[in-house]
């Protein structure tokens, strides 16, 4: 993608393409002191199963794919790793600098990301100059999310809730002080007129996973954006490309869910897709339209999927 952070896009569409969990492979080499934690357990699960279903050459097809339909920016909402071993997380830097500049890629990070205590630090760090916000120089630590970025008429916010969990938890958490920030950061943006679309790992709404893998802070969440307001929520973590809502201030705010972009064909999950997301308008007239874009077989480019029309009046 050509660099597009500080074009004035004049009121005309912005398009936002949005991929998560991709679950790089192959591991680097794993020691029994790496093993000696929680990672035990996904280094069994991947060694299962993430191993057979989740391929580089797919994650490698879907990237071609977005980098054809040149979107204006790239979401990235989590779980770029696996174990977050170190090595991973280097791999997981050097993926995202094929992706493009870092000015048109924006990046949360997910559970995968911190499975262990200190991997989220380790992560931040690497992964600084995707999950920085415009104008900002100190270092990324969980005190600076959300984050904000602005590209034309369009604020992307990145909210973390990414945190080291129990062996066979996967869970979120969404706490009051990242809430109160958020509640500043979606003020903000309202009064600059501005389409505020919120990445985060886990999904915010209640029943698109199982309880060891929900967001803690669902309803603090939704509180936020149901008084503050935003336009559109993204987020992975299921593995499946799922639309819910949550009500606003006189319209539905779209809440959407992708399938793994590094899902293989032929797993109980979907194939690997990512969403294309067409923003036009402005305040009070905003127009939204969502197209998934994924592959149908293993060795089949990606095609449309689904299109949707999800804007104000589509919601309501």
């Amino acid at each position: 993608m050509e660099s597009s952070a500080r074009v004035a896009y004049e009121g005309g569409m912005f398009r936002l393409a949005h991929i998560s969990d991709i679950h790089l492979g192959p591991l680097p080499g794993v020691t029994y002191r790496d093993l000696a934690s929680k990672r035990v357990v996904g280094y069994v699960n991947w060694q299962r199963n993430r191993r057979r279903h989740m391929r580089d050459a797919v994650i490698d097809t879907i990237v071609a794919d977005i980098k054809a339909s040149a979107p204006d920016h790239l979401a990235v909402t989590g779980d770029l790793v696996n174990l977050a071993l170190d090595g991973e997380i280097e791999m997981g830097k050097h993926w995202l600098e094929t992706l493009g500049s870092p000015d048109d890629v924006s990046v949360v990070p997910g559970n995968h990301d911190a499975y262990v205590p200190g991997a989220f630090d380790k992560s931040c760090r690497s992964w600084t100059a995707w999950m920085t916000g415009d104008g900002v120089s100190t270092p990324v630590d969980r005190e600076a999310f959300p984050y904000l970025r602005v590209r034309g008429n369009v604020a992307l916010i990145g909210v973390t809730t990414a945190r080291a969990t129990a062996p066979f938890m996967a869970n979120g958490f969404f706490l009051e002080d990242q809430a109160e920030r958020l509640r500043d950061v979606l003020d903000a943006t309202a009064k600059r007129g501005l389409f505020r679309v919120i990445m985060i790992h886990h999904p915010p709404v209640r029943g698109a996973v199982s309880q060891p893998k929900r967001l803690f802070g669902i309803a603090r969440f939704q509180k936020v954006v149901q008084r503050h307001g935003a336009e559109l929520v993204l987020h992975g973590h299921s593995h499946e490309p799922t639309l819910f809502s949550i009500n606003g201030r006189g319209a539905k705010i779209p809440v959407v869910g992708v399938a793994a972009a590094g899902q293989a064909p032929g797993g109980r999950r979907p194939a690997a897709q990512y969403n294309l997301l067409e923003i036009d308008g402005e305040i009070g007239n905003w127009r939204l339209r969502l197209t998934r874009r994924g592959l149908t077989g293993p060795a089949i480019p990606p095609v449309d999927l689904e299109v949707l029309e999800l804007g104000a009046d589509a919601m309501a």
